[in-house]
């Protein structure tokens, strides 16, 4: 569903992804992991067509919603309206498939989407992602700002999702446990550059990435 191969993306005279290739399949969650700065926020925008590479090609299969790091709503609507919103081009205008997902947002569904906590500002994101029907879908940075029981309430709706939909997945994560216990591959990168990958069970058992972004192996 993603085929991303030797890309490269500059801001000016800056370069921010170099020579990046990486594949996810048709119902695969696949994990990319990285400090800030590493270039995966620009990896999800190109993805998503927001940026323009400077070369390399990237290829997506069907319809890719990207859920992007720090939510970008639109703050003066309703959580009803940003869900509309992302519904858009999909066609899809009735949001009741999302409120059985996340009935939270039917009881927030007519509140300004600006003046909500951050848990329920993520639930709006991932909502509005889903009203595209998408076939891939990019989430950047699931974990940030959340209390770790939001976080693994939609981390197992995505989960659930992947399972009984076949949605694919490519999780862009800080928090290697968590990327790890959801996917059974991973990419590493750093400073625009991607420096291994594998399986998540091998990652997770080597002494660079433990150290790194479990403080030391799983055992």
């Amino acid at each position: 569903m993603i085929d991303v191969r030797d890309l490269v993306v500059s801001y000016g005279t800056a370069t921010a992804l170099e020579h990046v290739s990486l594949t996810v399949g048709a119902g695969e969650m696949v994990a990319l992991l990285g400090p800030n700065g590493a270039g995966k926020s620009t990896l999800a925008d190109t993805l998503a067509g927001l940026l323009t590479p400077t070369s390399g090609t990237v290829t997506v299969g069907g319809r890719l919603a990207l859920i992007p790091e720090g939510r970008r709503l639109f703050p003066d609507l309703s959580v009803a309206d940003n869900l509309a919103l992302g519904g858009w081009r999909s066609g899809l205008r009735d949001p009741s498939p999302v409120y059985d997902l996340l009935p939270r947002l039917a009881e927030l569904s007519g509140r300004r989407a600006g003046v909500l906590s951050g848990g329920e500002q993520q639930m709006v994101a991932f909502g509005r992602a889903l009203m595209s029907r998408p076939d891939t879908l990019v989430v950047d940075e699931l974990s940030l700002g959340l209390a770790p029981n939001v976080t693994a309430d939609l981390a197992g709706h995505l989960a659930e999702l992947n399972r009984s939909q076949g949605l694919t997945v490519l999780l862009i994560e800080q928090n290697a446990r968590l990327a790890f216990d959801l996917c059974r591959r991973a990419y590493v990168l750093e400073s625009g550059r991607l420096v291994t990958e594998g399986e998540c069970a091998d990652l997770a058992g080597d002494p660079r990435v433990a150290g790194a972004y479990l403080g030391g192996a799983i055992t």
